[in-house]
């Protein structure tokens, strides 16, 4: 059996148009059911989000999917992010992630570099149940936060650090 036959709604966008829509649904479903998206993304200069990313593992594993970044409500360009892993792992899922882009240093990080590492650059924090109870806007003190949302399929665990995210060239 594939480990692909395991993910339920694992797709790549097959246009622009769609990938767009697909981010903002995402951030607006997002905002929605979590509050300290929601306070955050009022707060921050940019939102790079990837609806669905697809992870799948057997020993070697990886992952990809697409973005959108959006500052000020408009799109401001296209993204991938891309990972591999080895080890202990076994299974498959999709994903998707926000990162709030809290100042002009991440924003301009972000667009000007070859790619970044999650995990070097601009300092990111990776939003769960703990750390989403104790953010307010007085708070907010790193450079991005990440929230990974709408998580299906068989694979234990997720993370992003080392995760790599580049800007898709525009033909």
């Amino acid at each position: 059996m594939s480990l692909v036959l395991l993910l339920p709604r694992a797709h790549a966008a097959t246009s622009q148009e769609e990938l767009i829509r697909d981010a903002q649904q995402a951030l607006a479903t997002l905002r929605k059911i979590n509050p300290s998206a929601d306070a955050i993304a009022k707060s921050a200069k940019g939102v790079l989000v990837f609806p669905n990313i697809i992870k799948a593992g057997l020993v070697f594993g990886g992952s990809y999917g697409e973005g959108v970044l959006f500052v000020d409500g408009k799109v401001r360009g296209f993204y991938n992010s891309v990972s591999a892993s080895w080890g202990l792992q076994l299974g498959a899922q999709s994903y998707g992630y926000a990162l709030f882009l809290m100042n002009d240093k991440a924003l301009k990080y972000l667009e000007e570099s070859q790619g970044w590492e999650l995990g070097s650059g601009p300092n990111v924090t990776l939003v769960d149940t703990g750390v989403a109870a104790n953010l307010s806007t007085t708070t907010l003190r790193d450079d991005a936060y990440a929230f990974i949302f709408d998580q299906q399929g068989l694979m234990g665990g997720i993370n992003i650090e080392g995760t790599k995210i580049t800007r898709i060239k525009q033909p």
